[in-house]
């Protein structure tokens, strides 16, 4: 994996006005489009028909090449997470992206979350009406070696009848959703969360798996989102006991005037080959 240095990532934005107008247009009458390429990679968009209330099952398909890498939700200091738009007026709307479990890179200073593996992103998307539904969609990636750049295409997909199989369609899909954090379960959550007085240290408590098999584990992976374009990763005294672990998590530079009370943060926690995604409430 060759980490990206800083000098060549501050282009990214510059350049991106001028590489996002190169935009392939990649349609076809299926529920699999062709591949966009680009020289870090290539991405394509996968759907399923809508079921009988209209949900779609879809996803962006990314693939990196060999020592590149592309982005998760919150890209930490550089880079910009995936965006996906549905053109106004096509009768489909975006209900959200979920993102399979990233990886932690650090450079000295430079600390990115992404993927440096193919990645398939599920989509959750909406049908307006029951007619013939054509989804018009446009994906914006960052793809990154030595330099960062702005990956841009554009795909349309009609959709046949939900009646007809797509065995391949249905084996991405489905191995996209089991790439995914797992919601908390009894022997992997968070117990207590307290942001201090001045908010600079958020303390967390968590029941963490796979003790009691007298192996010595670190210190789990733990990536905290605030606000939107905020990560926050910095732990500090982390501390086992059993299956219980203690830590607190330094809290960067928030926004001006930023007030956490009534917000809803998100927390991800990877220990070993498991992986567990909830949300921190803060009254």
């Amino acid at each position: 994996m060759m980490i990206i240095s800083s000098v060549p990532r501050r282009l990214f934005i510059a350049v991106f006005s001028m590489a996002a107008a190169l935009v392939p247009l990649c349609s076809v009458h299926a529920e699999m489009s062709a591949w966009a390429d680009n020289e870090g990679g290539r991405m394509r968009l996968v759907a399923l028909a809508p079921d009988a209330g209209g949900k779609i099952r879809a996803a962006l398909q990314i693939e990196p090449k060999p020592g590149w890498i592309t982005y998760w939700k919150e890209p930490g200091g550089n880079g910009i997470p995936p965006q996906v738009t549905i053109a106004a007026g096509s009768g489909v709307s975006l209900d959200a992206i979920a993102y399979p479990v990233p990886k932690h890179f650090f450079n000295g200073a430079i600390e990115d979350i992404a993927y440096d593996a193919p990645v398939t992103l599920p989509l959750s998307l909406t049908a307006a009406g029951k007619g013939p539904v054509e989804i018009d969609a446009a994906a914006f990636i960052g793809i990154c070696r030595d330099i960062c750049i702005p990956f841009q295409a554009n795909f349309q997909l009609k959709l046949g009848p939900a009646i007809q199989s797509h065995p391949q369609e249905e084996a991405i899909l489905q191995a996209a959703d089991a790439s995914l954090p797992k919601p908390p379960s009894a022997d992997f959550d968070v117990t207590a969360h307290a942001m201090s007085p001045d908010g600079k240290v958020l303390s967390l408590t968590l029941v963490l798996p796979g003790e009691g098999k007298g192996e010595a584990k670190a210190a789990p992976d733990i990536i905290v989102t605030g606000p939107s374009g905020h990560a926050f990763t910095k732990q500090i005294g982390g501390k086992r006991d059993g299956a219980t672990f203690k830590v607190d998590i330094a809290i960067g530079k928030l926004p001006e005037n930023y007030a956490i009370s009534g917000k809803r943060w998100g927390l991800l926690v990877i220990d070993g080959a498991r992986a567990m995604e909830t949300t921190l409430a803060f009254e």
